[in-house]
């Protein structure tokens, strides 16, 4: 029978833990990944379209992209079928925390 697999991001992770469990017997791989700073179009909904507040999330830092994470998926979905990577936690080499970050004074 061939695999399934789920991806999940971060803010779900007891809830994938949960489903890697309840899916074990069926052969379904559930991944948690939980993504850093990634600059994505969030941004601008989340200041009501004003780009300038938007870029300066993301000024100075070399954040991820969508592409970024659609690799690691696509990864991860194409892993053999015994391997399953439960939780993978990528951010930008410039943030080591969600507080912690170090921004090049550009």
């Amino acid at each position: 029978m061939k695999e399934k697999i789920i991806m999940i991001t971060g803010a779900t992770a007891g809830f994938g833990k949960a489903m890697r469990i309840d899916l074990l017997k069926h052969n379904i791989k559930v991944t948690n990944i939980a993504p850093g700073m990634a600059e994505t179009e969030f941004s601008l909904v989340r200041f009501k379209g004003d780009k300038e507040k938007a870029a300066a999330v993301y000024k100075g830092i070399d954040a991820l992209t969508g592409d970024d994470i659609a690799e690691l998926i696509f990864y991860c979905a194409t892993l053999p079928a015994h391997v399953c990577i439960n939780d993978l936690v990528i951010t930008p080499a410039a943030q080591a925390g969600v507080n912690h970050n170090y921004r090049r004074q550009d």
